[in-house]
């Protein structure tokens, strides 16, 4: 013999109401880099990893300036 479980009405509008408070609104990116770019403006990097970052990154050499703006004087150099 099954076993069936069946909610009554008031539960299932209970179950539905938590269910609309728990859950976000949906959202659609048109392409993969505005997906990334939403979720990198809503994340918080944790204080411990932006500053491993930052001494990480800080021993990198500044981007050499283009030939273009050596070539017309619009470099830092």
């Amino acid at each position: 013999m099954k076993q069936q479980s069946k909610l009554s009405a008031e539960q299932q509008q209970q179950h539905a109401a938590e269910q609309q408070t728990q859950a976000p609104p949906a959202r659609e990116f048109a392409s993969a880099e505005e997906l990334l770019r939403y979720d990198a403006a809503h994340t918080t990097v944790p204080p411990g990893i932006a500053r491993r970052l930052q001494k990480s990154a800080g021993d990198l050499p500044a981007p050499k300036t283009s030939w273009w703006q050596r070539l017309f004087g619009g470099g830092k150099s």
